[in-house]
Parts: structure tokens; sequence; C-alpha cells
């Protein structure tokens, strides 16, 4: 399957932009370490990953249709494509709400970016488990192809952001709301 131009432009915006704006904050004099908060600097490149992250899984879940309709005329097929779509739809729940609480500066951000970063390898694990014992084949047969590139370098990746949000003094400045019930009953 090659790219088109037109593949190659989508790639260039979603790389580029964002490394642009990176760059950019970047080239600006040091501030005072007290005034950085706010989606600015590297955290912007954080905030549109995990923005577009969901869409990314929505539409791992839409190309692997065909995958499943072929699946479900094996014999446990249904169950097995069943129980991938449920790991798959839970990553995704798991996925938006890392997303709301970003969304919100909720100071629970960077351990639910960490949760999210665990919950990598354990739903690829689990999958892989699921649909090994469900069709009675060995690991290896699941594991067919390069199935271990994407979420190897996914985890990779996630791994450097979280221990970015671990380190960086904007996200510690960004990332302070507690919830509400938490702050009703402070004022009392």
């Amino acid at each position: 399957m090659s790219f088109s131009i037109w593949h190659w432009a989508i790639v260039l915006l979603l790389i580029g932009v964002p490394v642009f704006f990176a760059v950019r904050s970047a080239a600006k004099p040091s501030q005072n370490p007290a005034t950085l908060a706010g989606f600015g600097g590297w955290l912007m490149l954080l905030a549109i990953g995990q923005t577009l992250s969901p869409l990314r899984t929505i539409a791992e879940l839409a190309n692997s249709v065909e995958g499943y309709q072929q699946l479900v005329t094996l014999p446990n097929g249904a169950l097995a494509a069943y129980g991938e779509v449920a790991l798959n739809l839970a990553f995704l729940a798991l996925q938006l709400v890392v997303l709301v609480s970003m969304l919100r500066r909720s100071h629970r951000f960077p351990q639910l970016f960490l949760f999210q970063w665990f919950a990598i390898p354990l739903v690829f694990i689990l999958d892989t488990i699921w649909i090994s014992s469900i069709l009675g084949v060995s690991v290896n047969q699941a594991l067919a192809g390069d199935a271990l590139v994407a979420p190897i370098a996914s985890f990779v990746v996630t791994g450097i952001w979280a221990a970015y949000l671990h380190r960086s003094i904007r996200v510690r400045n960004t990332f302070t709301r507690t919830n509400v019930s938490a702050q009703i009953a402070s004022a009392s």
C-alpha cells in the first residue's frame, strides 16, 4: 500500500504543525517558572496527541470491521470478536476519561495518563490471550506478522510523555484543579 500525496499532506499537517509550534515556543526566552502554565510548549503537543488518540482508536476499530466479519465465521469467532471489541471499547473509554481530565485541567490528569500508559500493554496482552484461548490457537499464531510493532511503539512514545508529565513545571502549574465536591467542602 503506497501513500498518495494527500496522505503525506495529512501526515505533514498532523506532525509538522505541532512540531512547528513546539519549536517556536522552545525558542522563546526562558520565563519565570511560576508563570509557566496552560497548554503551551511541549504540553501543547501532548494535548494534541491525547485529543487525537480516541479518534485513532475509533479508526482502528472501523478498519477492523472486515477482519471481525471474517473472524465471526470461525468456531467461537463471534465470542473472540466481541471480546476484542469490548477490550478496545474499554480502552477507548479510558482515553476519553483521560482526555476530559486533561481538558478540565484536573490534578488527576498525570496519574490517569500513567494508567493509560500501563493499559497499552495490558490491553494487548489480554487481547492476545483472549484470541489465543477462545480460538484455540498458539500465541505465536495470534501474533502473526508485525502485530507487536504498533503496541511497542505506542508504549514507548506514551512512556516518554508520561516521564514529561511527571517532570514538567508547566504540567505541575497547569493541572491544579480538584473536583467540585472537594472545593465545596473546603469552602465550608
